[in-house]
């Protein structure tokens, strides 16, 4: 049905009162602004009507009164109190809802927008996507696509900056029958950043390869070698935390106030654990299962991550506790025991942390330890930890007088590199690391060898 059935606001009050909310403020907040809109619904046409016409009413009406930033998060507001009506089966369907699947837009944002402005289906029709491989070059791309994947490689990266191009060459009639060169030269204008020149610059050379496969006369476009040296020093250089900085975000971590998710505090201790004592990548750490703990032999399965590799990772003993009390803390706190469901878990929607959430919630506890005090993509990132795990494995192999080098092709495959090179990359050379290197550069006679060259010269 798509009829408001709520007399006496008993449904919104029952929402209210179901809500998880830090204030009563907040869920005095939602009482008053779903009776407004129900108010408003209730005056319109026959008085119980809720249709799409009737929701692009109410977001003109409230965008004459707040402004628009605060209409989104009002809309917000209604938007999930209708989904549960839906859940419910009080309404067949939602709105909102109905106009994000026909024009193609999962946030909600840009239908409120596009609802507010003076035009609402010119604005609603702007914010369908373009077809896919629908441009002159489009065919190309994607048949490159298929053949690298059926090779063994992914393509993810590759796929999103041909599909960027892709749209864009919709967008530019004008560039049909340009030759590659020219169609490049145009998009690496917007936005013109030596980064956005680099990844044209590499899309160009792949094009012109797959069009040589093609027609052998085709003209091979070469990457600038030059550029790429420019994009590599804007690279924010790697933050080597000591382990008194460790220590600090640890502590940080394991006291993280949230009185209303207790295991969260646990969880982001955990995390901190495994990406410093084991050197993982923050998505290998959230992808991790409760099959993935491996307790005869104190370590971690590592499953189908970058380059496709899987590898077994042994902690040391103090890792693999922390990751024990964090398991007794999980099933505590009511976490599922099945070993595919996710090692860190939470209660809300599938259970698993996203990306974007987990690095919020760990880049929250850096500028709580003071180390990451600037905004935006400055100072340390958890990432980072990574990086210090490196250089501090290569630091305890020299205090122990341990030859690093027979060694590192460990660390290559404990890390889940492909070759040494990209270990390297990892290698930040720090003070210390440089003082071990040449001391260890004497002891085998170095610097005799040097006197001994300087003498003949």
């Amino acid at each position: 049905m798509s009829r408001w059935l709520d007399d006496g606001h008993t449904v919104i009050d029952r929402y209210a009162r179901s809500l998880t909310v830090r204030t009563d403020k907040t869920r005095r907040l939602y009482r008053m602004e779903l009776a407004a809109f129900q108010r408003f619904i209730l005056r319109r046409g026959n008085g119980d009507d809720l249709s799409e016409s009737a929701v692009t009413a109410w977001v003109q009406a409230r965008a004459r009164e707040i402004p628009l930033s605060l209409l989104i998060d009002r809309a917000g507001i209604v938007n999930r109190f209708l989904d549960v009506l839906v859940r419910d089966g009080a309404l067949t369907a939602n709105p909102f809802g109905t106009i994000r699947d026909r024009y193609g837009e999962r946030r909600l944002a840009p239908i409120v927008r596009a609802l507010a402005s003076t035009d609402p289906t010119q604005a609603l029709k702007a914010l369908r996507p373009l077809p896919r491989w629908a441009s002159p070059l489009g065919p190309l791309m994607q048949d490159h696509l298929v053949l690298m994947r059926a090779m063994g490689y992914r393509y993810v990266r590759q796929e999103v900056r041909f599909a960027a191009f892709d749209r864009f060459l919709q967008t530019r009639p004008d560039l049909t029958g340009q030759p590659l060169k020219t169609m490049v030269q145009a998009w690496s204008e917007f936005p013109p950043t030596t980064a956005h020149a680099w990844n044209c610059a590499e899309l160009a050379a792949e094009l012109s390869r797959a069009m040589r496969r093609i027609d052998p006369t085709a003209a091979l476009l070469p990457r600038d070698p030059r550029l790429q040296r420019q994009v590599r020093q804007q690279y924010r250089r790697p933050y080597i935390y000591s382990p008194a900085e460790v220590s600090l975000v640890l502590e940080i971590a394991r006291t993280w106030p949230a009185p209303r998710w207790p295991l969260l505090p646990a969880t982001l201790y955990t995390m901190v654990v495994l990406a410093y004592c084991a050197g993982l990548r923050l998505g290998e750490i959230l992808r991790l299962n409760v099959g993935d703990v491996l307790w005869a032999e104190s370590a971690i399965e590592i499953r189908n991550t970058k380059f496709y590799k899987s590898r077994r990772l042994p902690l040391a003993e103090s890792a693999f506790s922390a990751l024990r009390d964090y398991l007794d803390a999980r099933r505590r706190a009511g976490g599922p025991a099945d070993p595919d469901s996710p090692l860190f878990w939470h209660a809300r929607g599938k259970g698993r942390y996203s990306l974007v959430r987990a690095e919020k919630m760990l880049v929250a506890v850096l500028r709580r330890s003071g180390l990451k005090t600037g905004r935006g993509r400055t100072g340390p990132r958890i990432h980072d930890m990574r990086h210090a795990f490196v250089v501090n494995r290569m630091l305890a192999w020299y205090r122990e007088g341990i030859d690093a080098g027979p060694r590192l092709q460990y660390l290559v495959t404990y890390l889940g590199h492909k070759s040494l090179h990209s270990t390297l990359t990892y290698l930040t050379v720090t003070q210390e690391l440089l003082q071990h290197a040449c001391e260890r550069y004497r002891a085998a006679g170095g610097a005799n060898v040097l006197h001994l060259e300087g003498g003949a010269s």
